[in-house]
């Protein structure tokens, strides 16, 4: 019998996608004929996957006209590999690939499943822009009308179920499981650690000034983004330049190793809108399994997972003041007498646990396959 055809798009240069490389790798291992298919802005990185993946290239200068770009042409490439082999199921990562994939699903009468890793059209990039109206009337336009859909927080599902009367599969975007003990470092300095996207309304800002009402810390910033030059400045501003360090891009590899070594991490997001407002971000479940405490927003999702494992402190505000009072806390405390409740969580949010609900939406997509 032949592996069943998976098609995976996103708008991403698949670099450091996390949940793609995730849900892509586990597909593969159960038997599906996986084809990744990104693009090429923010660069094309050499990487290596054990199923096939191809990045669409672009020649658009800003973003706006790169959706347009892309959205046209993933629209053809599905459109070639679909009229050859109608045997597959689509598989859209976020609303700014979901529109060629919803329109080869209709054309072809093939099963499409949607994984919206946030709520794109609530997002603070495009907040009070045309280009929100665009996608607000895309989102109302095809996603009531979807049969398979997936989305990262328990949040997210709730707001699209209220929004348009479906009812999502929760996937949260959990680590593996790290079934290995793990040495606490004594770092001196000691390390808090902010991982991910350096965009607006993170909270990084406010983590830097934090670090005038802190002695013997370090703060490491993995990742890159549009505010890196604002907050490289900023750290040169306050002549903080040697307690914040910037550690650019890394492979998700890469990052895992780093951030086992960290004394703390850190996920105070604002409230930049209900995309952000809702959100279970990444950093928090990769802090939680490499059995890290945090410093984390008082958000719903956030507070839920506070509420059931003591996994570290909620910052009621963004005051640099009170965000050292959290540090401070942690760091009193000691990573080591957290370990306890992180352990429980992380036997709860891993990938394990997250992929099941994944392969068992994929088996009911595959039977919609019409051979």
């Amino acid at each position: 019998m032949s592996r069943k055809k998976i098609i995976t798009s996103a708008f991403s240069n698949l670099y450091t996608d996390q949940r793609i490389e995730k849900v892509c790798q586990t597909l593969h291992e159960n038997g599906y004929d996986v084809e990744l298919i990104g693009n090429n802005w923010g660069g094309a990185e050499n990487m290596e996957r054990p199923y096939l993946f191809s990045r669409i290239p672009l020649v658009s200068k800003t973003l706006k006209t790169a959706y347009f770009e892309f959205n046209w042409k993933l629209y053809w490439e599905l459109y070639g590999k679909v009229k050859e082999n109608k045997n597959v199921i689509l598989h859209a990562n976020d609303l700014d690939a979901l529109l060629p994939n919803y329109l080869i699903s209709k054309k072809y009468k093939i099963p499409l499943v949607f994984d919206s890793h946030e709520i794109f059209s609530e997002m603070p990039a495009v907040q009070g822009k045309m280009s929100q109206k665009l996608w607000r009337y895309l989102q109302d336009k095809i996603v009531p009308k979807l049969e398979f859909m997936m989305t990262a927080s328990g949040s997210y599902a709730k707001w699209f179920q209220n929004k348009y009367g479906l009812q999502p599969v929760v996937v949260q975007n959990a680590p593996r499981k790290i079934d290995y003990p793990i040495e606490i470092p004594g770092n001196q300095p000691k390390i808090v650690l902010y991982q991910g996207a350096i965009n607006p309304f993170r909270g990084i800002d406010k983590a830097i000034l934090a670090m005038h009402h802190l002695e013997n810390v370090i703060f490491k910033i993995a990742g890159d983004g549009p505010r890196k030059k604002e907050y490289e400045d900023l750290v040169i501003k306050e002549n903080l330049q040697h307690k914040v360090e910037f550690l650019g891009k890394l492979l998700p590899e890469d990052l895992r190793k780093i951030t086992v070594t960290a004394d703390l991490g850190m996920s105070i997001e604002e409230n930049g809108g209900e995309s952000y407002f809702y959100s279970l971000p990444n950093k928090v479940l990769d802090c939680i399994q490499a059995r890290v405490p945090l410093i984390m927003a008082n958000l719903p999702e956030m507070t839920n997972i506070k509420n059931q494992f003591d996994v570290g402190e909620i910052i009621e505000n963004h005051l640099p003041e009170t965000i050292a009072a959290a540090v401070q806390k942690i760091l009193d405390k000691g990573r080591k007498n957290y370990q306890p409740e992180l352990e429980k969580a992380a036997e709860v949010l891993c990938w394990e646990n997250e992929e099941l609900k994944l392969l068992e939406t994929f088996e009911k997509a595959s039977q919609k396959i019409i051979n």
